[in-house]
């Protein structure tokens, strides 16, 4: 068994699916049809490209105003640690900028940090940061391939949500980065950071499966992972989605 197939069975183990895959000896209920022997063993029943959804861009007033043309992500990450733009420097242990391959294809957009973030000065490095990473694991996308950001880069206290005023100091920093980075599809994580970044108030069921575009990049939304800590049922939704995303990747639509 190769280590993608490994790590995909673990997954639908771990999500507690019912479809089961041929490992290196046995055939279980449902074999893969003759035409998939050769797909990544992550592809085999992934949902579709879904159709297009909302657009932002230049032409959209306030959403993509010019932002200041920092050089690097090094440069930004310097200045987040250093900002005093809104209150929650006052209590913060780090800023967190994010991290990641700066030529990634996929960018993945966060809420805010958490605590362990918030010690660390590193993205997604709790119980859902390590869930999140063992599902890019799934589909052959380690987390050193992809670039993690988060929509506000200090901690909200006891992680609330971020606050309008904190989230539109923060936006400059973050358009900025998707700007030096141009990954090739963008992936909301959770409500708050699809509303940052569309401009809309939406429930989350309205924005999935949908291929939304950001100054056009395709932008599709799923759940955050700590949300699939507290309800189950969303890790195999959330799952299709990175399944999706990694589609999208790989047709550099």
């Amino acid at each position: 068994m190769d280590d993608a197939t490994r790590r995909w069975l673990e997954l639908q183990r771990d999500l507690g699916g019912d479809e089961v895959i041929l490992d290196s000896a046995v055939s279980r209920r449902r074999p893969p049809e003759p035409e998939s022997v050769n797909e990544p063993a992550w592809r085999r029943g992934a949902p579709p490209i879904p159709g297009p959804g909302l657009s932002v861009g230049t032409e959209t007033s306030g959403l993509l105003d010019p932002v200041p043309a920092w050089g690097s992500l090094d440069e930004i990450a310097a200045i987040v640690r250093e900002c005093r733009k809104c209150q929650l420097c006052e209590s913060r242990t780090h800023a967190v900028p994010g991290e990641g391959n700066p030529r990634a294809r996929l960018m993945l957009i966060g809420e805010g940090p958490g605590e362990s973030e918030d010690q660390s000065g590193r993205p997604f490095v709790g119980r859902a940061g390590e869930l999140l990473d063992r599902i890019l694991a799934s589909v052959d996308m380690p987390r050193g391939d992809t670039f993690i950001a988060n929509v506000v880069k200090c901690r909200p206290p006891r992680n609330r949500v971020p606050l309008p005023e904190e989230r539109d100091a923060c936006l400059p920093y973050l358009r900025r980065q998707i700007e030096l980075i141009r990954p090739a599809v963008l992936l909301a994580l959770g409500g708050t950071a699809a509303e940052a970044l569309l401009g809309v108030k939406r429930p989350l069921a309205e924005l999935r499966l949908k291929v939304h575009r950001w100054n056009g990049i395709p932008l599709l939304v799923t759940y955050h992972p700590a949300a699939l800590l507290r309800n189950p049922n969303w890790k195999r939704p959330a799952w299709d989605d990175i399944r999706i995303a990694r589609q999208l990747v790989d047709s550099g639509t």
